[in-house]
């Protein structure tokens, strides 16, 4: 009888609001060869276009765990999430938690949006439908980037922008409208059961610093790196830096 199928450790980037699978590749270009490596578009993200009718983190998560199944990755994965992907884990590994071997959440949270929070999104989601997707994502990027960023990372910033400009309208409000009703999930921080990396950028104006400090002595098992010349975008700001810390989680969850 042939011996089931292996892979190596597998690494699952999960990206945030209004991105895809795109935003990640020169961020995982110099990883080691020894990691599988998949990036899903979230649903209504990238090619991801199929009809949506539940944006959810948790109907998301089912998505990623479906996209997993049809991977044949069906043993437990290091999960590397920026913001709204970390809703997107966070859901996930409160449902599966047998599925995840490690979280890395990125300019992430698992503090429930405020009062003023929820408002914000649906106010954007007004913009867009008054005045369109493009017309919100001119002036959507640029503030994620910390203030010496913004004109040193042009190329990433319009990036983001076309990749932006390319999501739905519908995409917009269905995902503003689903993280804005996700719970408190910093239990699911505080009864982790694997080392979980916490990365924040000082001049992040979408994921306050200080509650990032604050979530980084949650896990049992854990590591922070707090960036100083980082916005909301680490991965794309501070990359080594980011990179190296999320290779020494992979080290620690697959190798002990």
């Amino acid at each position: 009888m042939a011996a089931p199928a292996t892979h190596p450790p597998t690494v699952v980037f999960l990206h945030g609001f209004a991105e895809s699978r795109e935003v990640w590749n020169d961020f995982t270009r110099p990883f080691p060869a020894g990691y599988r490596l998949l990036a899903p578009n979230l649903p209504g993200h990238g090619t991801n276009l199929a009809p949506v009718p539940d944006f959810s983190m948790e109907a998301q998560a089912r998505h990623v765990v479906e996209y997993l199944n049809q991977k044949n990755a069906t043993e437990p994965v290091l999960l590397v999430c920026h913001s709204m992907g970390g809703y997107v884990a966070l859901a996930l590994a409160e449902r599966y938690p047998d599925r995840v071997a490690g979280l890395a959440l990125i300019n992430s949270t698992a503090l429930p949006d405020t009062d003023e929070k929820r408002q914000n999104r649906e106010k954007n989601i007004g913009f867009v439908e008054r005045h369109g997707v493009e017309k919100f994502m001119d002036s959507f990027v640029r503030p994620l980037f910390a203030p010496a960023n913004r004109d040193r990372l042009a190329e990433a910033r319009e990036l983001l922008e076309e990749i932006g400009k390319a999501t739905p309208a519908a995409t917009f409000a269905g995902a503003l409208r689903g993280m804005a009703a996700r719970p408190d999930r910093t239990a699911v921080l505080a009864r982790a059961p694997y080392p979980v990396l916490l990365v924040a950028g000082k001049h992040d104006v979408a994921v306050h610093f200080d509650d990032s400090v604050r979530q980084a002595a949650l896990p049992a098992t854990g590591a922070a790196l707090f960036l100083e010349g980082s916005g909301h975008l680490a991965y794309l700001e501070q990359p080594d830096e980011t990179r190296r810390a999320v290779l020494a989680l992979a080290a620690a969850v697959f190798n002990g």
